[in-house]
């Protein structure tokens, strides 16, 4: 069965990236790429949000950050990694602050940067997708008992 959403309220966490994927990700708030035309909003609050989209490497100083905005996203909740760092494949990844990148996440985006139009493209699927939301953790996070 597919499962079609209107709108993707999405959350962004800086994990301790170079701030090249994030200057992608500004240009898709521009009006050449207009995001939010197609239902697909940036928001300031992991309450408010249906996805959780990280960059950068989970680095030391970010790992209990990223878990906390995790599990303040309601379910179901997708778990977006924007960049190579974030996959877990980037030239961070030996740091030694580093944790590596995000494990489980339902979308993974490709690329160091990755290009406002793939971007946005990868995106834009989560609007139509077949696979519904599951529950997953961050890597390099834990679980508050």
């Amino acid at each position: 069965m597919s499962h079609t959403r209107k709108s993707l309220q999405i959350r962004h966490v800086d994990a301790g990236s170079c701030n090249g994927c994030e200057q992608e990700l500004t240009a898709l708030t521009s009006r050449a790429y207009d995001l939010q035309r197609y239902g697909l909003d940036l928001v300031a609050s992991p309450r408010h949000a249906d996805a959780l989209l990280v960059t950068g490497p989970v680095t030391d100083t970010m790992a209990a950050a990223l878990s906390k905005v995790w599990d303040a996203v309601p379910n179901p909740k997708i778990l977006i990694a924007l960049g190579d760092c974030a996959r877990g494949c980037g030239v961070f990844q030996a740091a030694y602050a580093s944790h590596g990148g995000v494990k489980g996440a339902q979308l993974q985006i490709p690329g160091c940067p990755p290009e406002p139009g793939p971007i946005l493209a990868a995106l834009k699927t989560l609007l139509t997708s077949e696979a519904s939301p599951r529950a997953i953790r961050p890597r390099g996070t834990t679980t508050r008992a």
